[in-house]
């Protein structure tokens, strides 16, 4: 079993800042890629940014200059740096881990509850 925690959501004004965590933990026997998505109401999921194992950045246009993306391997967490944020970045963020487990030659996908990001003034 593998589970993800999201924290660091919260209301914030246009042109602040928030720092998104999620912690991975089960069992694991290494994380390839997490990242992040958000769905807003009425929305698709869509992705927010990514990182491998070798710390290999993906960001989505949206967030490409505003947000950074990091993850600490000994401890299984991801982060989302975000700054500048703007009103439509408004959404509930999801983590997501692709994860090989113990004795398994597979990778599965998993995801975190999702915390809510709310950007308003």
């Amino acid at each position: 079993q593998v589970q993800l925690v999201e924290s660091g959501g919260g209301l914030v004004q246009p042109g602040g800042s928030l720092r998104l965590s999620c912690a991975a933990s089960g069992s694991i026997f290494s994380i390839l890629v997490m990242g992040w998505y958000r769905q807003a109401p009425g929305k698709q999921r869509e992705l927010v940014a990514t990182i491998t194992n070798g710390d290999i950045s993906n960001y989505a246009d949206s967030g490409k200059g505003r947000f950074t993306i990091s993850r600490d391997n000994a401890k299984n967490t991801v982060l989302l740096q975000m700054n500048n944020l703007k009103p439509e970045d408004t959404a509930v963020y999801y983590c997501n881990a692709e994860v090989r487990r113990y004795y398994s030659s597979y990778s599965y996908d998993y995801w975190g509850q999702g915390t809510q990001v709310s950007v308003s003034s």
